[in-house]
């Protein structure tokens, strides 16, 4: 911390390390009396620009580093973006952490399929439970969301309470779990809010996002319209949405199944909380034996996730589930910023096998678990906090919520990135330090720095190929043999002989007219090497592609 914030314990700070500017990997902390409070640690997925990467994290070296003050983590709902990086980092944090019971049942079981059950100490937080974290007075508030039990976090400290929403939004028939507590929110506005930091997802949709219940007859009317194999994609998590299809399967004469391992998860985890009690779905092999018109199958795998059930299913890789032509997909989801290729991808792949395609631009077939403009207007009314402080969005979503947030009388409000500490109290809002807030890729099993170096030679071998050259000198630093050279991603028939040979003489030509001195310096020799066979690809085929120079001394 700087020495303009070197002074903490009669301030309150607020610093984000992932999910501001970004919509994903929520990483927050809240310092007070030298302590730190963490809420959510999530993950995001990657995609086509990180090649061999399926999950990305933030990096939390700036707490880790700070551990000794790092009084416990609070996770607000079971969201991977807010709860899928506990299993990877939290032996680098060991800290407590605090869910409610179903929260608590998806990470028990996300640990346990890693082969680690009880390796996490958890305290179980009943629904509007109140407890204490270090310096930190903690108050959980229900509201809905499109998962069971989010929660608000009411932090209060002397230096004053901040309500930190975690995802929401306002809906009178959620139908899993308990309607918005609007009394606690106008108790907290009442007794004073220093600042809100709120979800941005939906801040740029105007008017009031529609309800879980009112979704129901739409799906019914939608699947009806289907008279083979229909299948539903949806988010795992969205408990409300799996009783919606145990619903829709029963009004259209069908049975439901679940197909994709994370829908499992959710649905057990689900049941040992007390949500879907009479709910039964099949496995995706006893669906895949009915007739085609009674099944109604719900999916992992609606943004496209390699190896989801759908992308197995499209790409006709799935042990047990075909999709064959006059069958249907409704993709119950939104679409999630920078995930439209991979679903564009998807959905054509589907249609090649002659499905038929339902998003909500055809119909009513999605609900938002996330706040429009007319819900956030009435969050700042009940809360009436001093400073807002927009996050879980990227740069255009928090800047409208923030431009809102000042037409609803809010005096101040300030937009933080990942890394920006800001001070909210004594005094106003204001940006004091910036820290550093990097990424984590899970390579395999291992995690690594997003801006590694084995992750940015990937990137450039899956642009450029690669090559591979073998030198062979003798006690004199003369050749003892040819160049050898492989190139792999670059060539295609007969160009690679011609290319190699240009390739290799260019090696020859430069190693003989080195100096015998700079001869005797492998260095020397491996760099002329490398150069020479990357400018001779540049002239051949347009490609700069890395290099591994292998050097023999006889």
């Amino acid at each position: 911390m700087s020495k303009r914030a070197a002074r903490p314990d009669e301030g309150l700070y607020f610093l984000p390390l992932g999910g501001s500017g970004e919509i994903g990997m929520n990483l927050n902390l809240y310092r007070y009396g030298g302590k730190w409070l963490m809420v959510d640690l999530g993950i995001t997925f990657g995609d086509e620009t990180t090649p061999g990467v399926d999950v990305l994290m933030p990096d939390p070296a700036y707490i880790v580093e700070r551990r000794g003050d790092l009084a416990g983590l609070v996770l607000t709902h079971a969201h991977e973006d807010h709860l899928g990086a506990v299993p990877y980092l939290w032996n680098r944090l060991k800290c407590p952490v605090y869910a409610t019971p179903f929260t608590a049942a998806v990470l028990r079981r996300k640990l346990a399929e890693m082969d680690r059950p009880n390796s996490i100490p958890i305290t179980e937080v009943p629904l509007s439970g109140k407890f204490s974290v270090g310096p930190f007075e903690i108050e959980l508030v229900t509201l809905t969301h499109s998962i069971p039990e989010p929660n608000a976090v009411a932090i209060r400290t002397p230096a004053g309470t901040v309500l930190h929403t975690g995802d929401w939004k306002i809906d009178p028939k959620p139908m899993v779990g308990d309607v918005t507590d609007e009394e606690a929110l106008r108790a907290l506005g009442q007794d004073g809010v220093l600042a809100m930091v709120c979800d941005s997802t939906n801040a740029m949709q105007p008017g009031h996002s529609r309800s879980e219940g009112d979704l129901r007859e739409s799906l019914v009317e939608v699947v009806g319209r289907f008279d083979k194999r229909v299948a539903i994609g949806c988010f795992s998590s969205n408990i409300a949405r799996l009783e919606t299809i145990a619903h829709v399967a029963k009004k259209t004469g069908r049975h439901p199944a679940l197909v994709g391992r994370s829908l499992w998860r959710m649905y057990e985890a689900a049941q040992d909380s007390g949500y879907l009690k009479g709910i039964t779905f099949l496995s995706d092999s006893d669906g895949a034996h009915l007739p085609r018109d009674k099944v109604l199958m719900a999916c992992t795998g609606s943004q496209g996730e390699k190896r989801s059930a759908l992308w197995r299913i499209a790409a006709d890789d799935h042990p047990n589930v075909v999709l064959e032509q006059g069958d249907a997909v409704v993709f119950s989801s939104r679409v999630i910023p920078g995930n439209e290729k991979s679903i564009q991808r998807l959905q054509n792949q589907l249609v090649g096998l002659g499905v038929k395609i339902v998003t909500d631009d055809d119909a009513f077939v999605h609900v938002s678990g996330h706040p429009n403009q007319d819900e956030l207007a009435q969050m700042y009314q009940w809360v009436r906090p001093r400073i807002a402080v927009p996050v879980h969005g990227e740069i255009r979503h928090m800047r409208a919520h923030a431009a809102l947030a000042r037409a609803c009388q809010v005096p101040e409000a300030i937009v933080p990135q990942n890394g920006t500490l800001i001070r909210l109290a004594p005094g106003p809002a204001e940006i004091v330090d910036e820290v550093p807030a990097g990424r984590l890729a899970l390579d395999g099993a291992l995690l690594v720095p997003l801006d590694a170096e084995i992750l940015r030679k990937r990137t450039q071998m899956i642009w450029n190929g690669s090559a591979v050259a073998t030198v062979v000198l003798d006690r004199h630093g003369r050749l003892a043999a040819e160049p050898q050279l492989t190139l792999q991603g670059l060539f295609d028939g007969a160009g690679i002989e011609e290319a190699i040979t240009d390739a290799t003489d260019a090696v020859r030509d430069a190693i003989e007219a080195m100096p015998s001195r700079q001869r005797a310096n492998d260095d020397a020799v491996r760099e002329a090497a490398r150069v020479a066979v990357r400018r001779a690809i540049q002239a051949s085929h347009g490609k700069r592609p890395p290099t591994e120079v292998h050097l023999v001394r006889l």
